[in-house]
């Protein structure tokens, strides 16, 4: 089992980002952005939709590019990276906790959208018995691939995400030929009341994505060779799954719910049918829409959907498990100074998503990604800042064990933030947070909370390598 988790990867380990991008892309081609497409085209319609998936891509290739350089920097994963740049040895307890419960509960989403769609193809209702022997199934897989079969998962990255795209694309045609209506129906559907609240909402909700995106990223920047594997990675992870991913949802939905809805009214599906959520068919196709992407999948492209939409997740879940534990990982080391076995994190991670699904993760996701996109650019925006700003390239053996500047400006940014988004009163929370989190973090490490204040001084796990001088000598 391949981890350098407190340590920085070593040269011969780099790759170049076209590599790296089948991870960054492979990672978002699943139910769960297709679900995020989908949901937004019935709040605001498939123009808006397009539109506002263009400005979170945009927005994503830029954070991700500009975190996942500080993390190749120091060639290590983005919650360890926060031990050098923003909150100190044992301040990063702060990020990994941030980040490993952003990645558990997309390893549960992603458990409960598999877990809905083989319901649906193999015609059984919802049971304690059904879900136990589903989800245990799933849990031993994504345990047994996140501690033997990482690499395998990676080298083969590449061919699922293709194959999950191009099914994606296929899986869409098949809609707008089989649906009753047209291109031009399909893409002029907009409800009725969209206002400025459904269209901030629905951009907050995709800004959730795009940070959660920015920082599994940084987690494989630590492998790229030099900044433009960077930037490919980052930048091509954003347009893949912010854009074309959520394009392709919003387009499935619309054009496939009068698909859907035939599937279902067909006599011999009437055992399916019934035991989908709802009074009435177009009740049951809206139920399916907001829990079951998958259930798309097997009525436009049957049984061979249902199998290459599995052979897509397992990519994104194994990925889950194994970042996920990589930050249980850094959380019980900066707390005790002890590095936990990774077998244990990785059973840790999974009985906790276990625990998510348990809780209805999926009638939680608008509040989560909300939540999501405020977290990110708080720990992306502190992460920056003091890359660029503070201590900009100096690198060294010692590091603060409290960052007394950036927790502060990290709560209080994420604080204030989030409290404007749940209270209505500003729905774009991760704009405040870009501004607010560096504002206050620059202000206390200027003056009152200059560096080793309030703190002493550690020695680090991983030495800071700046790629950059390495790249000079070799050109």
């Amino acid at each position: 089992m391949e981890d350098n988790v407190l340590n920085p990867v070593a040269d011969d380990q780099r790759r170049s980002g076209w590599a790296l991008l089948a991870n960054t892309a492979g990672v978002g081609t699943t139910l769960a952005m297709l679900l995020i497409g989908g949901g937004a085209s019935y709040l605001v319609g498939v123009w808006w939709t397009i539109g506002m998936a263009a400005v979170s891509a945009i927005f994503g290739a830029v954070i991700g590019t500009l975190t996942c350089r500080v993390s190749q920097s120091t060639g290590t994963s983005s919650t360890v990276t926060s031990r050098f740049h923003g909150l100190g040895a044992s301040g990063s307890a702060l990020a990994s906790l941030m980040f490993a419960t952003m990645v558990i509960c997309f390893l549960a989403l992603e458990n409960a959208l598999l877990y809905h769609g083989t319901l649906f193809m193999l015609g059984w209702s919802p049971s304690t018995a059904n879900a136990v022997v589903i989800y245990g199934v799933f849990t031993l897989v994504w345990i047994a691939l996140a501690l033997f079969g990482v690499q395998l998962v990676q080298r083969t990255s590449l061919l699922l995400t293709i194959v999950a795209a191009v099914l994606m694309v296929a899986v869409v045609v098949v809609a707008f030929s089989k649906s009753s209506l047209s291109a031009g129906d399909v893409l002029a559907f907009r409800p009725d009341g969209v206002g400025s609240a459904e269209i901030m909402g629905t951009l907050a909700s995709m800004m959730g994505m795009a940070g959660a995106l920015a920082l599994t990223s940084a987690d494989f920047s630590r492998y790229a060779r030099t900044s433009r594997d960077v930037r490919i990675m980052s930048i091509g992870g954003a347009v893949i799954v912010n854009f074309l991913v959520v394009v392709l949802g919003a387009l499935l939905y619309q054009a496939g719910d009068t698909v859907v809805a035939a599937y279902l009214e067909e006599p011999g599906r009437a055992a399916v049918a019934a035991a989908q959520p709802g009074a009435t068919i177009p009740e049951k196709v809206q139920s399916l829409a907001h829990t079951n992407a998958g259930a798309y999948f097997v009525v436009l492209a049957g049984f061979l959907g249902f199998l290459v939409m599995y052979a897509a997740q397992v990519k994104a879940q194994v990925i889950n498990a194994y970042t996920s534990s990589l930050s249980l990982t850094n959380l019980v080391d900066a707390l005790i100074g002890r590095a936990p076995s990774r077998i244990l994190m990785v059973l840790v991670a999974n009985a906790l998503a276990l625990l998510a699904v348990w809780g209805d993760i999926l009638s939680l996701l608008g509040q989560l990604l909300g939540a999501l996109g405020i977290a990110t650019c708080s720990l992306s925006a502190l992460l920056i800042t003091d890359f660029q700003l503070t201590r900009g390239r100096r690198s060294g053996g010692l590091v603060e064990r409290f960052n007394w500047a950036g927790i502060i400006a990290l709560v209080a940014g994420f604080g204030v933030s989030y409290y404007l988004f749940t209270t209505g009163i500003f729905q774009l929370g991760f704009l405040v947070t870009l501004v607010l989190t560096p504002a206050i973090y620059l202000a206390l490490r200027r003056t009152v909370l200059r560096p080793g204040t309030g703190t002493s001084y550690v020695k680090a796990t991983a030495a800071l390598r700046e790629i950059e001088d390495k790249e000079a000598v070799a050109h």
